[in-house]
């Protein structure tokens, strides 16, 4: 699997469908970016002992009011208008309507109640662009604690393997749990990796196929969050 979008996974296919249903993991095992769907039916959610991510809550309110805290002027503006070139956007579309159970304690979050600024991104251990983006979504989260909420939805996978990974890479931003890849489907998208620009209203700004690091990240979410992200 390359590092952009893989060849016949980043195409949309309507919600619900069941050819989508169906086609899910022949794509990814072609892809390369497979998993065992044996070992991706562990119960990801609720197990017992630590794991690094932090909890869920929060995630429902503004940045700054779950932080406690008041955004500066100087470093937050109105979103501006998608008009990035090369991934599709799907700015202006809300949230979809799925529960996923938080990661780190599994209580049950309400996706379309997330409000940012906010970055979505879609990982699974066994994804190795998503292994290789990761470090750069967790230095975003620092960067912009009490601004953004950035936002994992472990997908497809397996608890010890996620928590394996989360562990060697230091991530701690909190992650929720998709295991039958609910919200992936929902936004029409099929391979990994995945990223969301959510803004203050909940609504989806873009949606990037592909792996993105440092100045990626700067940009979209300068340019689709109006938050600018210290170098």
């Amino acid at each position: 699997m390359s590092a952009g979008r893989p060849s016949g996974l980043g195409r949309r296919l309507g919600p619900g469908s069941l050819f989508a249903a169906v086609l899910v993991p022949l794509l990814l095992a072609a892809s390369g970016c497979t998993t065992d769907p044996g070992a991706a039916a562990g119960d990801a959610a609720g197990a017992s002992g630590p794991v690094p991510f932090a909890d869920c809550a929060g995630l429902t309110a503004p940045p700054a009011a779950a932080a406690g805290a008041v955004p500066q002027p100087s470093t937050v503006a109105a979103p501006q208008p998608s008009a990035a070139a090369g991934s599709p956007s799907g700015g202006g579309t809300p949230l979809p309507d799925v529960s996923l159970a938080c990661f780190a304690d599994g209580t049950v979050v309400d996706v379309a109640a997330v409000r940012g600024p906010a970055v979505i991104n879609f990982w699974g251990s066994w994804c190795k662009p998503c292994r290789e983006e990761l470090p750069a979504l967790q230095r975003l989260a620092d960067r912009t604690a009490g601004q953004l909420h950035l936002i994992g939805v472990n997908t497809y996978d397996d608890r010890d393997p996620a928590v394996a990974v989360a562990e060697d890479l230091g991530l701690r931003f909190p992650s929720l749990v998709d295991r039958d890849r609910q919200l992936l489907l929902a936004v029409e998208r099929v391979g990994l990796p995945l990223t969301l620009f959510v803004d203050g209203d909940g609504e989806i700004r873009r949606t990037y196929e592909g792996t993105v690091d440092d100045a990626t990240l700067a940009d979209l979410v300068g340019r689709e969050l109006g938050l600018a992200v210290a170098p």
